[in-house]
This record gives C-alpha cells, structure tokens and sequence, in this order.
C-alpha cells in the first residue's frame, strides 16, 4: 500500500473549522469518508500515516468525556501529533477568564482547538476568537463528529449511502439533530420515532428540508411505531437523559419505553437490520443489552470509527 496522503480533492479543507454538518458539502463529505477508509485500511495494515508531525491539537473540555477525548488524542498520536488535554478546572477558565480570551491564547499555541461545550454558542464564540481551525467536540446543539463516523459505518456497511433507511428512536437531540442534517446531505432517508410533545430544532428542520430538496431524501417525524419500520436498513438510538436534563428518572422511562431498541422492534425490522447506538449506553433503557450486544449491532465498529473519521478531518484541516 502506498504511503497516506491527503487527497487533492480534500485539499480546499485546510484551515476550515468544523462546527456544523453543514460545513462540509455532500461532495467534500464522501471524499472525507473515502480518506477515512484509507486511514482505517493503513492503520489496520501497521502502515505509517503521520501526517500531522509536529502539530499540536489543544482539547477544550467544558464537560467531560471518555470517546471524544480517547479519539481526538489517540487520533493526534498516530498522525504524529501531540494532544493537550484541559478542563475547566485546569484552566483559567475557573477564576473567570472570558471564553474568548482562552481562545485567543489557545490559538497562539496550538495548530487546532476541539472544544466540547453546553451551549452552541460556545464553540461559536471560540471559532470567532480563534486564529486556528476549530472542531466542534460536541455541543447541546449538534455533534457533527459523531455524525460523520456514523455516515462513515453506514458507508462501510451498505458501500453506498443514497437511497438507505435510517430510523432514530427516542429523544430529540444533538445527535439527531446532526443525523437529520447528516442522512439528509447524502440522501438517506430518516425517520424520528418519539413521542408527541418532542419535536425537532426549527433550525435543523429547516435546514434538513433544504438538503433533502437537493438529494430527494425523506425526512419525517413520527409518534408511533408504524409500518415504515419494514423498510429501515438501520436502527439508531441515544441515551433519554443529557448531561445538562435533569427530568425525573420514572418519568423519563414511562414516556420513552415504547420507543426502547429490543428484540421485539428487530423482529419487526427486516432480515440484516443493522443498530446503532453513540455511546454510552443505559442498558435496558434505551437499548436492551440482548440487542447492543447482538449480531445486528454495529456500536462497537461505530465506536472506533469515531478515530478514523477525526483522523481524516484533522489530516484535512491542518
């Protein structure tokens, strides 16, 4: 296998920040998840790709993490980079520095800041402080990073993206928010399946609406389990319960357990049905464990694809 590079066509990417989904183009999106496959084929394979020698990603944590920060770091390593790891209390941050403040010095630093944030608002605030490319780690709003590993499984899987069926069962959230925004950009069909008084962003609807005008996807929200299961090619979930929510437990179970990912859903589903699952995972909460550790899920493989699609991102951008 010849040695790694960046491909030309990914090239335009240098120096871009990546706080949205909608800030890589269907295009730029599937030449990212071919150079993934790459990265993903060269490590498997022991083969070198240190791309990024002597650059140094600085990771802002405004709230904690074990995927993001283990991916982002081991990422830097293996491309030859160097990755600092700083909380709240780690930084100025705690005796009440400005947001921007820490972005600007940050930026005279590092080549990169990845930051995971509470509000969207955050990480826009660090991108306008900042003379370096910035990631969005995760915000309330999106998480675009998760998202492209995600369309990167799917493509590894099916070999194809237009045209697939995606079902997302539970509550509204980041994560659905970038998958409505993500399945949409690359024409795969999504379906949300929550209950009635939970529904989507105006923003990422409308945005949603405008990509699956260009692709033809089909995009609907609906309340209840119905036929449309019968054509899902993958089963999508996330934990009830974020980080900044604090409903109680009994009630959180009892609005969202008929949308719960277990045996009877898949036999409802068609042979092959795939399930998906971000991580980490209440078990017999919003999946089962019969099911998260069964031959339809795919959330481990979903897990590492986390590294190699940050890899791509970060080989583009610096």
């Amino acid at each position: 296998m010849p040695p790694v590079k960046v491909p030309k066509e990914l090239h335009a990417l240098h120096g871009r920040s990546f706080l949205s989904d909608q800030d890589l183009s269907a295009e730029e999106t599937l030449h990212v998840l071919e150079f993934t496959r790459a990265l993903k084929e060269a490590q498997k394979k022991g083969i070198p790709h240190r791309l990024l020698e002597g650059k140094t990603l600085a990771m802002l944590f405004l709230k904690p993490s074990t995927r993001t920060r283990v991916s982002f770091e081991t990422g830097m390593f293996q491309l030859g980079g160097h990755a600092i790891n700083l909380t709240t209390d780690a930084t100025q941050l705690k005796r009440g520095e400005p947001l921007s403040d820490t972005a600007r010095v940050l930026s005279k630093y590092a080549d990169a800041i990845m930051a995971r944030v509470y509000g969207h608002d955050q990480v826009q605030e660090i991108q306008k402080n900042s003379s370096v490319p910035v990631i969005n780690g995760l915000s309330n709003y999106l998480h675009p990073c998760q998202i492209l590993s995600d369309l990167f499984t799917l493509y590894e899987t099916k070999g194809k993206l237009k045209g697939l069926h995606m079902a997302y069962f539970g509550r509204p959230n980041n994560v659905s928010n970038s998958l409505l925004l993500g399945c949409t950009k690359m024409g795969v069909h999504i379906t949300l399946y929550t209950p009635s008084r939970f529904n989507e962003e105006p923003l990422v609807w409308k945005e949603a609406l405008q990509n699956a005008r260009k692709t033809h996807s089909q995009m609907r929200i609906a309340h209840s389990i119905d036929k449309s299961i019968e054509e899902m090619d993958f089963l999508y979930t996330d934990s009830w319960v974020s980080m900044h929510q604090h409903e109680p437990q009994t009630w959180i179970f009892k609005r969202f357990k008929e949308f719960q990912v277990n045996d009877e859903l898949i036999k409802k589903c068609k042979p092959g049905i795939k399930v998906l699952h971000d991580l980490p995972a209440k078990r017999e909460w919003e999946i089962t464990s019969s099911v998260l550790d069964g031959k339809q899920s795919l959330a481990w493989e979903q897990a590492e694809n986390r590294l190699h699609a940050q890899k791509a991102l970060m080989a583009c951008m610096l």
